[in-house]
């Protein structure tokens, strides 16, 4: 596949493992309003509208709570887990500095509300990777409607041909691909409930992206450029030392 000239990054699940916390800190909402709820009755709505995904919750909690109220409930809660427990998914950090090492441009793409984005952006420093950050706040229709992608691409003043989207949501691969965006899924523990057909490749690391098959997705690095891992295993002989580049040995002269 053609080298691009945009990368558009999904933010919860795609970038980050904020999906868990997400459902979880819903539950505990929901639980300050006297009802228990499983979290992963979050799995069933994950990347739908928040409107969907509260209305979801308060049908298995069975509570009619006001949204701003409850809302203040869930960030409390949501802001004190990604304190805690906020990490980039596997690989993201090398990949996101290898695209910017080729001089090209990257974005977020997000339905989460602007606090909860430039929280995660803050916490894990990650601002100046990238070129623009759309969000909730910034469209009107909301993935699957490929609005937030369309904003993206007339920001950037691309063609969808020169951009590659990653999502990890039926709804946000719906979204890139209605764009005319290629879309890349990340496949995690909680979205496995999400149709993933419609993506030209499906990852669970970013570390595979890097993997040279027979066509590319910027991914791929040579291997004389820095990013390739090489390891030295020692062995009992002192003279003899083997290194192990991408799977295979040889002996140091």
């Amino acid at each position: 596949m053609k080298e691009y000239q945009a990368y558009l990054f999904d933010m919860d699940g795609t970038l980050v493992n904020s999906e868990p916390l997400k459902g979880l800190a819903l539950a505990l909402a929901c639980q300050d309003y006297g009802s228990k709820v499983d979290f992963n009755i979050y799995k069933d709505v994950m990347g739908e509208s928040w409107s969907v995904v509260t209305i979801h919750f308060f049908k298995h909690a069975q509570i009619s709570p006001k949204l701003p109220e409850f809302n203040k409930h869930f960030r409390a809660h949501y802001e004190e887990l990604l304190s805690n427990q906020l990490e980039l998914n596997k690989g993201a950090l090398d990949y996101l500095r290898h695209v910017k090492s080729k001089g090209k441009k990257c974005a977020v793409v997000s339905s989460a509300a602007t606090w909860m984005v430039n929280n995660i952006l803050e916490t894990l420093e990650l601002g100046d990777l990238f070129d623009i950050v759309i969000t909730q706040e910034h469209v009107i229709k909301h993935k699957p409607d490929p609005e937030a992608y369309n904003l993206a691409l007339s920001k950037l003043a691309l063609e969808p041909s020169q951009v590659l989207v990653f999502e990890d949501s039926a709804a946000g691969i719906e979204a890139g691909v209605g764009s005319g965006c290629d879309v890349v899924a990340f496949l995690h523990d909680f979205n496995g409930k999400n149709d993933l057909s419609k993506a030209v490749k499906v990852i669970s690391s970013y570390g595979e992206m890097f993997v040279q098959p027979s066509h590319s997705l910027l991914g791929a690095i040579p291997v004389d450029q820095p990013f390739i891992h090489i390891q030295p295993i020692m062995m009992k002989s002192k003279s003899t030392r083997l290194y192990q580049v991408t799977g295979t040995k040889r002996k140091k002269p």
